[in-house]
């Protein structure tokens, strides 16, 4: 605040590095994951992904993740970065990130002893974050919880975070408005959504809110032919190393795709594709996992806590199976 303003010292060079390290990981991830890279952390998401091979990894390791996650924060502020939030919140470099890394000028960062938590900065940060009505979100993520207890259901099955915030923007009043949120798809609008249509009616009633006139339809299937050319594979039960053969995908950009769908809200059913490549009891195993122990659908956490155990493509197969069978 004004009475105690914080520091702030040049960060051109903390920034580039950021926008830089994102590129390398091919906009594929989190801050969380980008922090550790940055900082030099050996996690087992990090060695799963090689990425401790990367020219960038430890490039910036006298300073914390959390010092790093600040860097994302600012560079979120300064447009250089948004988070997709169909796809739960990767970073992508937008193009005044890359004019910045092309032509790098003066940056002050503030100094920030505390360097929020980055679940902080993952809520306060995002597609069209700064219309997001916080008290309605608090309020759908009481609801939200409600419902995962009486449902015995992890809270990130229901809607994931995105979506309440794509909710406290365009504040849908029924379930045909609430399939146009991001990552809610008509399954998921008819099994869960009633209870946060009534609430946010009632909310907008009663603070006579004037909601968004121009609600886009934010539908995934729709805005890439590859898309719909794997939901009308999958549909046919053709094999994933036939589909990203045919689409010149490799295993690791395939799964992508199939977790941006599922992400989406469209339901994929790879129960034929699954039983044939993972044997019972592992697939149980990690189903076990999604469903009674992660508190988050985070491929990373899951990654570190089953990865010792488990290949990362079995642990991706079975989190798009987890979430099409209990959240689409």
């Amino acid at each position: 605040n004004c009475l105690h303003p914080k520091a702030q010292f040049e960060g051109s060079e903390s920034i580039v590095n950021v926008l830089e390290t994102i590129l390398a990981v091919k906009e594929k991830f989190k801050a969380d994951h980008i922090a550790n890279i940055l900082s030099g952390k050996v996690t087992s998401a990090i060695k799963s992904y090689k990425h401790n091979k990367l020219e960038f990894f430890g490039i910036g390791e006298d300073k914390d993740p959390k010092y790093w996650n600040m860097v994302v924060r600012q560079a979120l502020i300064a447009k250089f970065l948004t988070k997709d939030i169909e796809n739960y919140g990767l970073l992508k470099v937008t193009r005044e990130g890359v004019k910045f890394i092309d032509n790098p000028v003066s940056f002050m960062l503030a100094e920030d002893h505390d360097y929020a938590d980055s679940d902080e900065e993952d809520n306060a940060f995002g597609a069209k974050t700064a219309a997001v009505d916080e008290e309605l979100f608090s309020i759908l993520k009481d609801l939200r919880r409600k419902i995962s207890k009486k449902k015995e259901l992890p809270p990130f099955v229901i809607f994931q975070d995105p979506s309440l915030e794509d909710m406290a923007i365009q504040y849908p009043v029924n379930l045909d408005e609430l399939q146009n949120i991001s990552g809610v798809g008509a399954g998921k609008a008819q099994r869960y959504g009633r209870e946060f249509v009534d609430l946010i009616k009632k909310y907008v009633e009663e603070k006579e809110i004037i909601r968004p006139l121009d609600m886009v339809v934010k539908s995934v299937v729709n805005k890439s032919g590859i898309k719909v050319y794997i939901i009308q594979s999958i549909d046919m039960k053709r094999s994933l190393e036939d589909i990203g053969h045919a689409k010149d995908l490799d295993m690791d950009e395939l799964l992508s795709e199939i977790e941006a769908i599922v992400n989406s809200g469209t339901r994929l059913n790879l129960d034929y594709y699954i039983n044939e490549v993972i044997e019972d009891d592992r697939q149980e195993e990690i189903y076990s996992y999604f469903r009674e122990e992660a508190e988050s659908d985070s491929l990373e956490e899951a990654i570190n806590e089953l990865g010792n155990d488990f290949e990362e493509e079995e642990i991706r197969l079975m989190r798009v199976k987890f979430l099409s069978d209990l959240g689409n």
